[in-house]
């Protein structure tokens, strides 16, 4: 471990990953957004999904405009402006977006809300393209894999923060009697969150960080012998875990966005006590990114054994202490981490196998939504919640699946995948819809069907690398997106 220390760049490492904290705040802030956007604008829960279209969608443009952008220029855009600048470049797009909420606040306009949260997004995919290889490069190769899964411990650390800073700004704090939020109290929440974008902008424009990442230049052809593909889609495992990404960001998103209409309209929560709630799903996320974090690390078999134990627990231990600090009433929550031990028990199970932990994660969100569909009262909410620590772990593994075996066009079938993120927004929308037209507890059948093809997907892969000559138990899995 020391030696891990000395190596790492942390004057590099620790600015860098604020972009990671961003991503996660304003993904799970939408959450609160949507519930307050509804009553004020008096959307159905099909339009109030617009929210996550407009946000997960512009993962999905931001990529197409930076593939149109780099085919005119013959040269990728990144490669000519600097990693460095473009980072800054995707801060200051996604300050730009928070700019108009301002306008839109004052003149009550829902298209020009969402129209910000979409240019937030653009923002956040040149971000996203920019921050994963950058955080390797500000250290040794060999210990790039712990940088990522740190930056995507950082990453849910915002999912667990943001909701609740954002509805603390909108409705003040837990013990005050305000209930209902004028949609101008959204403004200022945001304008701060795009003070704070050009803040980091700055501070990474004077710091030591590479402008380029060399490690990313190198043609490498390593493909298996004999196979001459010309392009990424030729490969099976890409193009269906394409499809997987998309329903995993989807079932990842939907659980959450479709929550709060959950507990307001068939518990009788008020829209300011949500918060916690969705504070725990995203913390969820960060529960099981910690648990599988134990991993990366060199560390003797019995030490990962106790720390497998320890580090969902302290992960736990996080999301107690903010939501402690934001004067929320802990009593409900104390019960939810006899439920962490079924997604240790998951972990131990997958024995660090990708495919093996695609499947049995899968099958428990499955069994975790289908007990919340049939059930009522905080069980249910619980079981919803509990989709998160399912979630957890399941980009790295699909991602590591997918590009697996690719050689050459490994950096390509990445960028499909990234954009695959729009599902996030689409399947959103359509358990919205769903609601709109039965009911919010008989919608996340939406979330059943994704998690049916995650497993299916996991069984088909297998067979597909198997074929190919490729050891699972040998591929490594990255970090959260």
């Amino acid at each position: 471990m020391s030696n891990y220390s000395k190596q790492t760049n942390w004057g590099q490492f620790i600015p860098l990953v604020t972009v990671f904290f961003f991503w996660g705040f304003v993904a799970a802030s939408n959450d609160i957004l949507i519930p307050v956007f509804q009553k004020a604008f008096n959307l159905s829960q099909t339009e109030s999904m617009l929210v996550q279209i407009c946000f997960y969608v512009a993962y999905t443009v931001g990529s197409l405009i930076y593939m149109a952008v780099s085919k005119s220029l013959k040269q990728d855009l990144i490669n000519k402006i600097g990693y460095k600048n473009g980072l800054i470049l995707g801060l200051l797009i996604s300050a730009a977006g928070t700019l108009l909420f301002y306008p839109a606040a004052n003149m009550a306009s829902f298209p020009l809300m969402i129209s910000g949260l979409f240019i937030v997004g653009l923002g956040f995919s040149l971000q996203q393209i920019v921050a994963n290889p950058l955080a390797i490069e500000v250290g040794p190769t060999e210990t790039g894999s712990q940088r990522l899964t740190m930056a995507g411990g950082i990453n849910n650390l915002g999912t667990t923060i943001g909701p609740l800073l954002v509805s603390f700004a909108i409705f003040g704090s837990a013990s005050t009697a305000n209930t209902e939020a004028s949609i101008e109290s959204v403004k200022i929440p945001y304008l701060m969150l795009g003070a704070a974008f050009v803040l980091v902008a700055i501070m990474l424009k004077f710091s030591s960080l590479p402008a380029i990442t060399p490690t990313n230049t190198k043609d490498t052809d390593d493909v298996i012998p004999g196979d001459h593909k010309t392009s990424a889609f030729q490969y099976p495992q890409l193009v269906m875990g394409m499809i997987a990404i998309f329903v995993y960001v989807g079932v990842e998103v939907s659980t959450a966005s479709n929550l709060p209409a959950y507990m307001e309209k068939s518990l009788g929560f008020e829209t300011k006590d949500v918060a916690p709630y969705i504070s725990l799903y995203w913390a969820s996320l960060m529960i099981g990114r910690w648990t599988g974090a134990v991993e990366a690390f060199d560390l003797s078999a019995g030490f990962k054994k106790i720390l497998r134990f320890l580090a969902p627990y302290l992960a736990f231990g996080v999301f107690l202490l903010v939501n402690a600090i934001a004067k929320h009433d802990l009593s409900p929550f104390y019960v939810y981490g006899a439920v962490i031990i079924v997604m240790i028990i998951c972990d131990i199970m997958s024995q660090g196998n990708p495919a093996r932990m695609l499947l049995i994660f899968s099958l428990a969100g499955i069994t975790a939504l289908l007990i919340g569909m049939f059930t009522t009262g905080m069980v249910s909410v619980y079981a919803f919640t509990s989709v998160g620590l399912f979630c957890s772990t399941l980009w790295p593994c699909i991602f590591a699946l997918a590009i697996n075996g690719l050689g050459k066009h490994t950096n390509q079938g990445s960028g499909y995948l990234i954009m695959m993120i729009m599902g996030g927004g689409i399947v959103s929308f359509t358990q919205g819809y769903i609601a709109d037209k039965t009911n919010i507890h008989f919608s996340y059948i939406v979330g059943v069907i994704c998690f049916a093809y995650l497993a299916f997907y996991a069984v088909r892969v297998t067979g597909i690398l198997k074929s190919q000559g490729i050891d699972l138990d040998k591929i490594s899995k990255g970090s959260g997106h």
